[in-house]
């Protein structure tokens, strides 16, 4: 009887060490599909303007929007939902007054891109990223990921304007 004990707590043993062991990608409370893209596309800084942004409060950025082949003829053709291989990339700077075209002005009135804050991504492939609306995100700061917490707010935040296929920014033609 103290064998199948000593054996039954054995098995337990080892099978919270396996449990505590898998990969978390792998664990069944995470579905394991992707949702944020952790490569910066190729090429991004040679597509199209899609339409420029201002953003206030803690953001206080100003910004291109630039879309992939896929994008923009999607953007022209006014096709929604996007179709996969849409690439939307927002490159984000501070604002920082133009002392030089005001002095041309002759008042406060110029502001240019200051330092770069951060690009982000939107991807569009309805299979791998399924669980985020078809959509993959990424933020990268000075070319690097950002942390995947702070990443969990792009999707519910995207997510509140399902009639554009999750994109905020329009078409400026």
């Amino acid at each position: 009887m103290k064998r199948i004990a000593l054996l039954l707590v054995a098995a337990v043993i080892l099978a919270g060490i396996v449990a505590l062991t898998v990969p978390a990608s792998l664990r069944a409370d995470d579905s394991g599909a992707p949702i944020f893209v952790t490569k910066i596309p190729p090429g991004y800084r040679d597509w199209k303007l899609i339409s420029v942004a201002h953003e206030e409060g803690n953001l206080n950025s100003i910004g291109a929007v630039l879309g992939n082949d896929v994008a923009i003829k999607a953007c022209r053709d006014g096709k929604l939902p996007f179709p996969d291989g849409a690439i939307i990339a927002a490159l984000h700077y501070g604002h920082v007054p133009s002392a030089e075209n005001n002095k041309v002005f002759g008042q406060a009135q110029s502001f240019v891109a200051g330092p770069p804050t951060n690009i982000q991504f939107m991807v569009k492939d309805s299979t791998k990223y399924a669980a985020t609306g078809g959509w993959g995100f990424a933020t990268f700061v000075d070319g690097k990921p950002a942390a995947a917490a702070s990443m969990k707010s792009c999707f519910p935040c995207h997510n509140q304007i399902k009639s554009r296929d999750l994109v905020f920014t329009r078409y400026a033609p």
